[in-house]
């Protein structure tokens, strides 16, 4: 029994580690097809309860594009452990970045600093809600829960691209490609204030969450990348 059970254990060991990660993929569409299924029956539930008419499906399925990208993404990822200084520090850059999407995502923003902060929760759509707002005090947060995982999703990537990558190449570069996935659903807030009500800006407001969610994706996936090199 003892001589079976090590040559077992020898053979494993044997086995290379390219070989052991051809599973990763398996694991991942499983992994995906739950949360699929899982978002479905949410979905189909709130819309049975709600008696809400769906305008457009893709407005629906795009909150969990980004909780789905965002999980699997940090899932199977290599995220190493904050150990010493410099991972700690990488930390640190990571929660900077996501208070930094928070802002420029339109979560949170300085508030009028009178009075005491109120707190209103109001049902959404599975993944757009619960929508939770604070207004008033000096800080007024509009929490969307699929930008909160996404945004969260993309910090800690971030956050370990900063852990793996030399002191040198903590440029600029890091942050436009982080950063990046807001930009489309704050874009047509700016082409608003600029160009008024052209037709051109109401085609960008109408696309913005498309492009939001195009940029998302490739943010995710360009730092998942990176990290398995």
């Amino acid at each position: 029994m003892t001589t079976d059970a090590s040559s077992n254990a020898d053979a494993d060991s044997s086995v290379p580690e390219s070989g052991r990660s051809l599973g990763r993929p398996a694991r991942a569409a499983r992994t995906f097809v739950a949360l699929t299924v899982a978002e479905a029956v949410v979905v189909l539930a709130y819309l049975a309860l709600a008696g809400t008419e769906v305008v457009s499906l893709r407005y629906l399925a795009y909150p969990f594009v980004w909780i789905n990208a965002a999980l699997l993404a940090v899932a199977y990822a290599p995220i190493p452990r904050p150990t010493d200084r410099w991972q700690v520090g990488a930390t640190a850059v990571g929660v900077g970045y996501f208070g930094a999407l928070c802002v420029a995502g339109g979560l949170a923003s300085l508030g009028d600093g009178s009075g005491v902060g109120t707190l209103t929760v109001a049902a959404a759509a599975p993944g757009w809600g619960p929508l939770v707002v604070v207004s008033g005090g000096a800080l007024h947060l509009t929490l969307v829960p699929f930008k909160l995982v996404g945004y969260a999703g993309l910090a800690t990537l971030a956050s370990a691209a900063v852990a793996r990558a030399s002191r040198g190449l903590l440029g600029g570069a890091l942050g436009l490609v982080t950063c990046v996935s807001c930009t489309g659903s704050v874009l047509g807030t700016l082409l608003a204030g600029v160009g008024g009500s052209s037709v051109a800006v109401s085609a960008v407001l109408a696309r913005s969450y498309d492009l939001s969610t195009a940029v998302f994706l490739l943010a995710i996936g360009g730092l998942w990348v990176g990290l398995q090199r």
